[in-house]
Parts: C-alpha cells; sequence; structure tokens
C-alpha cells in the first residue's frame, strides 16, 4: 500500500509548474486529487496527463474569492471526501520599482499570495480538526526568506505566508495537524519564464543573459527543477513527517541556508 492511499488531496495552482508536478507526486502515492486554479482548459490537461494515477478532478476557482473557495471546497469534498491534504500553491509575481507599486498592485499581490492561503485554509482546517488529521503545505518562495529588488509586495506576501505558517502550526500542534511552508527559489515554471520575459525588454539583454542573472543566485548554478520542490512538499505529506511543523523548507540550491 502506498503511503497516501485513501487520502484526499487538493492542490491549488495545480493545472501547471509546481503545482502540477505535486500533485503528480501525491497521485503516485495513491492520493485521490482535486486540481484547483482559475483555467480550466489547463487544469484538464494535467487531469489527462494522469491518468492512471487514479481518481483526480477539477474544479475551476479563483482563490481570492471567498465564496467561490467555499463552494469549490464542497464539490471537492463530495466528489472525494474530506480533505486531508491541502496545497497552498496558487500565487503569481509581478515586479516594479517600489515608488511604481501601486496601491492595486500591492493588494493584488497580498490577494493572490498570502489571502488565499487564507481562505482555502480555513475552508478546510474545522474538519481536519473534527477528525484530528491534516496535512497542510504552502508553498511561499525564498521571496518569503529574505527580501528580492523591486519585487516588495510580493516578498511581503511571501514572508506573511511564511508567517501565517508558522502561526497556525503552533495553534493546531496538539491537533493531528502539521503545518509547513516549502520556499523554492528561482523555479523552471511559466512563473520564471516571465521573470525573464520582463528582464529582456526592460534591459535589453538576451535571453541567456536574463537567465544568468537570476542563476547566479543559486550556489549550484541551475535552476530548481518543478519535481525537486514536489519531492519536498510530498515528504511532508506523509506518515514519517509528523513531527515536521511550523517549517520553512528552502528549496533553493543553498541560496538559503
Amino acid at each position: 500500500m502506498t503511503s497516501l492511499a485513501g487520502k484526499h488531496a487538493v492542490v491549488t495552482g495545480g493545472g501547471s509548474g509546481i503545482g502540477a508536478s505535486c500533485a503528480g507526486a501525491l497521485a503516485r502515492e495513491g492520493a485521490r486529487i482535486t486540481l484547483m486554479g482559475r483555467d480550466m482548459k489547463r487544469l484538464e490537461a494535467q487531469r489527462d496527463a494522469m491518468r492512471g494515477f487514479g481518481n483526480v478532478s477539477c474544479v475551476s476557482v479563483d482563490v481570492t474569492n471567498e465564496t467561490a473557495i467555499n463552494e469549490a471546497f464542497a464539490r471537492a469534498v463530495e466528489a472525494h471526501g474530506p480533505v486531508d491534504v491541502l496545497v497552498n500553491n496558487a500565487g503569481h509575481a509581478q515586479a516594479a520599482p517600489f515608488t511604481h507599486t501601486d496601491a492595486a498592485l500591492w493588494q493584488r499581490m497580498l490577494d493572490v499570495n498570502l489571502t488565499g492561503v487564507f481562505l482555502c485554509t480555513r475552508a478546510v482546517l474545522p474538519a481536519m480538526l473534527e477528525r484530528g488529521y491534516g496535512r497542510i503545505v504552502n508553498v511561499a518562495s525564498t521571496a518569503g526568506q529574505i527580501g528580492y529588488a523591486y519585487v516588495a509586495a510580493y516578498c511581503a506576501a511571501k514572508h506573511g505566508v511564511i508567517g501565517l505558517t508558522r502561526a497556525l502550526a503552533a495553534e493546531v500542534a496538539t491537533k493531528g495537524i502539521t503545518v509547513n511552508a516549502v520556499c523554492p527559489g528561482y523555479t523552471e515554471t511559466e512563473l520564471l519564464r516571465a521573470s525573464l520575459d520582463q528582464i529582456m525588454s526592460k534591459t535589453s539583454r538576451s535571453e541567456q543573459d536574463a537567465r544568468d542573472a537570476l542563476v547566479r543566485h543559486n550556489p549550484q548554478r541551475r535552476f530548481v527543477q518543478p519535481e525537486e520542490v514536489a519531492s519536498a512538499v510530498l515528504w511532508l505529506c506523509s506518515p514519517g513527517s509528523g513531527a515536521m511543523n511550523g517549517q520553512s523548507l528552502s528549496v533553493s540550491g543553498g541560496e538559503v541556508t
């Protein structure tokens, strides 16, 4: 029997990148999967790619909309039963100098990256407390552990995710629930592609020069792969990680130690 057999895992932002890799890793360990995200076509494509790994369903949702979240999780529970594992992966980054960071950009970064984590967690926590079991993993970022120039709003939101992780972990520590975060460095995803495009458009650098500018942050001199982040998430969701609580694991090749 695989380690997550019979468990129901919800992965937000599950249609691509780190979320898709997390969903695949959890499914291979026997979990029933609900993929959540805004783009149903992308979710369905990921579901089709996971055929053969068990029961996978898709629910379209905007994680910044509380009513939509509650409805989405109700549908997930109806399809697969109570949620045992929640991977809060949905997020978005947008760069701007601080003096060009207006209130709308600031609020957008908080809504998607922090408030979404809060709302999704609140949707599953009461039932986890009732059953005395749960695994919550928040996909933060090294931007939640250190600061990067030109992404102040994103950094603030991801620091908030780590603070939320630590506070909730302490609150539920005796309830059979663990709450942890993983903090990827620059990872080979669409988010990285957007960062590269922004560097190229603003500096006229070549793609290779833009890549070199970002990869130098990683002591291994390479970008993290989504599967490497998923491996850390899988471990935090597995039975053997029960003593891990309130932690922020940096998956960054040693950039943050």
